[in-house]
């Protein structure tokens, strides 16, 4: 099992190249989309280039080779939440997903619930917020570039500006918090998370109990999925020289014309469906 969150398909931050790698690099029986793979709240058609509708096309073709892939909605793909619990084939669309894993109980969904600012009236300050974020990460882009020209590191200005506002880091810790202990009065053993681009593994312990907590991080800065085998759960990081991402990759196939992210969409679900006769 692979859980990938927070794509952000649609913005300037988003490593849809990598991701592309990655996933030409797996193919596991089950893929868990953990919300925020498009990013609606940002979405425009005049940007949305190819590596990103590549993406698309390397989830269903994981789903064509027999993956199941269930996308549990985001907030900055709340838009689909009209349409949970819709199923055609191997293809889930939900909210939350509760688990049986070798007999632990295992709690997925994205993390938005918690957060206050995703909520009426603070959702319009949030999304000012997410064009900033993508700007920063673009300024954050140019700069090491100019690093790696000069033999220096890169950095994050992102994680610096989280790391360095302690609201935000305290933010982070309630968040976790909060998970866990919810997950530990509904007896879960797991509880999986997005939303916050906080890759994480570890044991969140209550006076009630204690819960294993994980978040796949995201695809803007950390570049990170969570991978289940043979019943343990580690932290994907990728990485241009890890083995995964240096096997042979086929270059993106061109498209033959523009296509909008809906025609492809509805595309690749007639041929779902099609399959199921």
């Amino acid at each position: 099992m692979v859980v990938i969150s927070d794509v952000h398909l649609g913005t300037f931050g988003c490593h849809a190249t990598e991701l592309v790698q990655y996933l030409r690099s797996i193919q596991p029986e089950t893929l868990v989309l953990n919300g925020d793979i498009v990013d609606i709240w940002q979405f425009n058609k005049r940007y949305f280039p190819q590596s990103h509708m590549q993406v698309i096309k390397e989830i269903f073709s994981l789903l064509s080779l027999g993956t199941k892939v269930v996308y549990i909605t985001g907030n900055h793909d709340e838009i689909m939440r009209r349409y949970s619990d819709l199923t055609i084939g191997q293809l889930q669309l939900t909210d939350k997903l509760v688990l049986d894993l070798n007999g632990k109980k295992t709690w997925i969904f994205h993390g938005d619930v918690f957060d206050r600012t995703t909520k009426g009236s603070a959702k319009i300050i949030a999304k000012l917020g997410g064009y900033g974020y993508d700007l920063l990460i673009l300024i954050n882009r140019f700069i090491n570039h100019l690093l790696h020209l000069i033999g220096r590191e890169k950095m994050s200005l992102s994680k610096q500006v989280k790391n360095g506002v302690k609201k935000a880091v305290s933010w982070i810790g309630n968040f976790e918090q909060t998970a866990a202990e919810l997950a530990i009065e509904n007896g879960y053993e797991y509880v999986i998370c997005g939303h916050i681009h906080q890759p994480q593994h570890r044991i969140i312990k209550t006076e009630k109990g204690s819960v294993i907590y994980l978040n796949s991080g995201d695809w803007i800065e950390n570049l990170t999925a969570l991978e289940y085998d043979r019943c343990t759960w580690t932290i994907y990081q990728h990485d241009e020289q890890n083995e995964k991402a240096s096997k042979q990759i086929k270059p993106l196939v061109p498209l033959r014309k523009p296509l909008s992210i809906e025609d492809l969409l509805a595309e690749q679900l007639i041929l779902n469906a099609s399959s199921l006769k």
